[in-house]
């Protein structure tokens, strides 16, 4: 009888952990980037992460960890490693479609006429139509929600005047950034050989595209609807939804590239920026991304003196049609140290008494110099925050007078 009863309960045993085996199996396994559950906060998978020297390692082929005020690297594994991108490239696409806006070469009202040429790209699309016109700011957030690689390449036309020459403008900037490990050959991410970037790269693309508000703007919207609503598109960075604090980010998969996202998040005056490339499993660039904040924002903590665009001070201006100016941080001023060490961080500012007229909006007057236990760890540059032209021979001369009229009375 205790027999019987034994084998009983191992066949049922058995039967239980077979059935719950065959129910974890995923039903349905495909490479996009489909809202889903999100992984259980601190969920840690068998054979994924194991815990290294740092505390952290990733299932990544490439990734790192960035302070965004300063740059630092607080994490990396293969970070100079030249891998395919997919769309993160449209980063960049984007940040030099901001720049051409910022000097006036294009604006947001601009009509982006579709070539034949855009119309055919495959994958992530809009669906234009050849002669379809489109604003450029809708085109833009086609690219930054939706990651249509048609209207990529019909906004680098308009802007390069043909696709060849907007890539030609990306690896120029490359080199102005001093990347060493990104060549593009398109605009939109999709494979062609040579068309490479690296997780340190990206992540300083990323970095310098935050200067743009705009930028911020567009890939932080969840959801967006063009020609009047009859075409809606859906953020593919689902960090948006799931991780708190998040502020951008662009994902990209090809078989190539596997799986990547490059994005920023802000939590209590830390703003980091994550960028990982080649990741094998579905849905594994945002379980290894949150995995890298997490590990980040546990070990550091962010010390803000000014946020870009902050009044710093008010400095009397010689010889101006007004006789002052009001300096604001060009910059976003701010510290990353572990934490326990945010003492440590002082800064102090370096201004003249005054500044002479002709002062141009934007122009550096002074700098915030901040520092770690007396180290200086980074500079800010204080600027104008609107220009002062400089008064005429007759308007100093009749303050002059004024001056010392009212120094008699």
């Amino acid at each position: 009888m205790k027999k019987k009863f034994a084998v009983s309960f191992l066949t049922i045993v058995f039967l239980f952990s077979s059935l719950s085996w065959a129910l974890a199996i995923p039903t349905q396994q495909r490479p996009d980037d489909g809202e889903v559950a999100p992984p259980a906060h601190g969920q840690t998978e068998k054979n994924q992460v194991k815990t290294g020297g740092l505390g952290l390692e990733t299932s990544a082929e490439s990734a790192v960890l960035m302070d965004a005020a300063s740059g630092k690297i607080l994490y990396d594994k293969n970070m100079n490693k030249s891998l395919p991108p997919a769309s993160v490239t449209k980063i960049m696409t984007l940040l030099m479609a901001l720049e051409a806006i910022d000097q006036g070469k294009v604006k947001l009202t601009d009509k982006v006429e579709t070539s034949e040429n855009a119309w055919k790209m495959g994958g992530s699309q809009i669906y234009l139509e050849p002669g379809e016109q489109m604003s450029m700011k809708d085109m833009l957030l086609a690219i930054a929600v939706g990651s249509a690689n048609d209207a990529s390449v019909a906004v680098a036309e308009h802007i390069g005047g043909s696709h060849e020459e907007f890539v030609a403008m990306m690896n120029d900037k490359v080199k102005k950034l001093g990347l060493k490990n990104t060549r593009f050959v398109n605009a939109n991410g999709l494979t062609a050989e040579g068309h490479v970037t690296s997780a340190y790269d990206m992540a300083v693309i990323l970095k310098e595209a935050m200067k743009y508000p705009l930028f911020l703007e567009l890939t932080s919207i969840k959801h967006h609807e063009l020609r009047g609503g009859e075409f809606k598109l859906d953020n593919r960075n689902k960090l948006l939804w799931w991780y708190r604090g998040t502020l951008t980010g662009k994902t990209g998969w090809t078989n190539d590239a596997k799986y990547c996202l490059a994005s920023a998040v802000e939590r209590d005056g830390l703003r980091l920026i994550t960028v990982v490339l080649g990741v094998p499993e579905i849905r594994g660039h945002y379980k290894e991304s949150m995995r890298v904040y997490n590990w980040g924002f546990a070990k550091y903590r962010g010390v803000t003196f000014a946020n870009a665009g902050d009044k710093v001070r008010i400095l009397p201006v010689g010889k101006g049609l007004v006789d002052k100016v009001e300096v604001i941080a060009g910059d976003r001023a701010a510290v990353t140290v572990l934490k326990g060490e945010d003492k440590k961080v002082a800064h102090r500012i370096e201004l003249p008494e005054m500044v002479q007229a002709p002062v141009k909006k934007g122009q550096k007057i002074g700098e915030m110099i901040l520092t770690i236990e007396g180290k200086e760890v980074g500079r800010v540059a204080l600027v104008a925050k609107h220009p002062v032209e400089k008064a005429s021979v007759f308007t100093q001369i009749y303050r002059t007078f004024e001056e010392v009229f009212n120094f008699g009375k």
